[in-house]
């Protein structure tokens, strides 16, 4: 599509770049090389969450790159611009991981006022790390103006004395560690190889995850999510999107005509397929706000509940990323779905073609055994499953890829800590009895702030080998690499009375994954006495964004939003 055939008085950009009034605007431009006939073109966003935190993000610099040609190519004139991010492997065990889940509506709202502030037209975001991506496309479907969104990559899995290993390894070899499983040599010599290249981490965890909602979602270009990092095929795919981004601007495709609920229910099909992240069931009903649409919690797990569970991946499975990419990638996994029942064809996507267009020509690979067909599942229901009960009357979400069936119901007594660092010492000091519930309060979104992932403890329990013999409930999260009888979301949060506040020690909890309950042996009665009798903990003071966010974010049900959501728009920014 040739960009100059596209009428710019009814684009955003009109108001910076048309007109004799916005000749100080345009003096800018020029100050920046840019020549009259740019000027006068669509501007284009291209949003990155580049930084050198971690390696999740950083290719994206270089990506952008690419993006921008074919932007130029199209006949659109790119603006390349950074956002935040946090990365959660960084973040992770520490006062850090606060900042995690904010940061999520940090980048949506930076890359909405970058936007809105200089009246681009579209958008091409790229992210590559846990809260960076589902942030990303938030920004895009609230905005509304044409959008595609491109993943940075997964990394390649190192290799330790002769076998794969991700850094899921390494969080679990802390644990070995701790009870003499492990030497200091061998955790210095493992902690050098596990992460071998840029990308996101390499399993099924939470980048990968929203990676692949990306594809299910149609905001990403098929095939393009499942690329790792260090391919130079992220260079042809970036350039298409750019290209691409232009021609969605042309037919004016946007976001909120391809996130609608069908394709809600594609995206949730395809994580409970794939054993992914359980922050999948907080991402996407927040996607899901920003479109005006109210997909809950429980909308996720109605879902995860009738999905099988097809793709053998880590950290319940065998394989990563890469693997998958390299045998057919997300179409195939997205093939077999949808060839059996379990997706919306009709789902618009960024291609200007439907979910069922774009996987015609998808054949089934026969020769790999990553992806199972969806009538020969790894197990008939999802590798991911919704609680509820008098422990969770807002709902609690657990993975269940890799476990067997007699190991998805748990009884035993609650061991109680108000705050991780408590529970994670007691686990390094093993303080704990086998058929324990651990719980962890006062980490969910408004009472951590921040609703905290809890790798550094989990992982610890398994490297003790006592993952599958106690269990874990919180309301805050679970990283994606996260395994074992772990459960998370639990609501209503403690910092607002919820039940799981009650809790004393000794209290026999019930998890049952089959069942789809969370339950704790008490009378309402007894929950009511208590609840009366029920003090917030003091907690330290708070100041600066984490208080902002404290005051205003909601329940983990809705996705633990901050503004109002779509559903109370008058008018979108693609409209102003």
């Amino acid at each position: 599509m040739d960009a100059r055939l596209i009428d710019k008085s009814k684009l955003p950009s009109r108001y910076v770049t048309e007109g004799p009034a916005r000749a100080p605007h345009r003096s800018y431009l020029y100050a920046m090389g840019l020549t009259k006939e740019q000027i006068h073109q669509p501007l284009i966003g291209v949003a990155t969450c580049w930084n050198e935190a971690a390696p999740c993000n950083i290719s994206l610099m270089r990506q952008a790159q690419a993006v921008k040609k074919g932007v130029a190519a199209a006949g659109g004139t790119p603006r390349e611009f950074c956002t935040i991010t946090v990365t959660d492997g960084i973040a992770m065990g520490h006062a850090g991981m606060r900042a995690s889940l904010p940061s999520r509506e940090v980048i949506a709202d930076s890359v909405e006022l970058t936007m809105r502030g200089h009246a681009y037209d579209a958008l091409v975001g790229m992210a590559g790390c846990d809260k960076s991506l589902p942030g990303m496309m938030m920004a895009m479907v609230r905005l509304n103006v044409p959008s595609i969104f491109i993943y940075g990559g997964s990394i390649l899995p190192g290799s330790f004395r002769g076998r794969p290993v991700t850094v899921q390894d390494l969080f679990e070899a802390v644990g070995k560690h701790s009870v003499g499983d492990m030497s200091d040599d061998d955790l210095d010599e493992l902690e050098q190889v596990a992460c071998p290249s840029a990308g996101a981490c390499g399993a099924q965890f939470t980048a990968n995850t929203m990676a692949t909602v990306s594809e299910a979602i149609g905001l990403a270009l098929p095939y393009s999510a499942g690329a790792p990092a260090p391919y130079e095929i992220r260079d042809r795919f970036c350039a298409t999107a750019g290209e691409m981004v232009v021609d969605l601007l042309a037919k004016g495709i946007r976001p909120r005509d391809i996130v609608t609920r069908k394709a809600l229910e594609n995206a949730a099909t395809v994580v409970a397929a794939s054993g992914g992240s359980t922050n999948a069931a907080l991402h996407l009903p927040a996607i899901a706000h920003e479109a005006g649409i109210e997909f809950t919690l429980f909308d996720v797990a109605e879902i995860f509940k009738r999905t099988p569970y097809v793709a053998d991946l880590k950290p319940g499975g065998r394989y990563v990323a890469k693997d998958m990419f390299e045998v057919g990638g997300i179409p195939l996994l997205m093939k077999t779905l949808l060839d059996h029942g379990f997706l919306h064809g009709d789902c618009i996507t960024v291609t200007g073609r439907t979910i069922a267009e774009n996987l015609a020509k998808v054949e089934w690979n026969p020769a790999q055994d990553v992806v199972r067909p969806a009538n020969d599942p790894i197990t008939p229901t999802g590798g991911v499953v919704g609680l509820k009960g008098n422990l969770a009357p807002e709902g609690a979400i657990v993975k269940v890829a890799g476990m067997p069936p007699e190991k998805q119901v748990f009884t035993g007594p609650a061991r109680v800590f108000d705050n991780e660092e408590a529970c994670f010492e007691a686990v390094t000091k093993r303080t704990y009895k086998e058929g324990d519930v651990l719980v962890i309060r006062y980490e969910g979104p408004k009472g951590g702030p921040g609703m905290r992932e809890m790798l550094s403890t989990t992982a610890a329990l398994y490297g003790q080998g006592m993952g599958d013999k106690v269990a874990l409930i919180t309301d805050g999260r679970f990283s994606g690499a996260t395994r074992g009888f772990c459960v998370g979301h639990v609501g209503p949060e403690a910092a607002v009375g919820g039940p799981i506040g009650l809790l004393r020690d000794g209290d026999m909890i019930t998890l049952d994954a089959i069942k789809g309950t969370l339950t704790v042996d008490l009378s309402d009665e007894e929950l009511a006495r208590r609840r009366a009798e029920w003090k917030a903990p003091e907690r330290a003071r708070l100041s600066g964004y984490l208080w902002k966010y404290a005051q205003g974010v909601g329940s983990a049900l809705y996705g633990a939003v901050t503004h109002p959501g779509g559903a109370k728009d008058i008018a979108t920014y693609a409209d102003m």
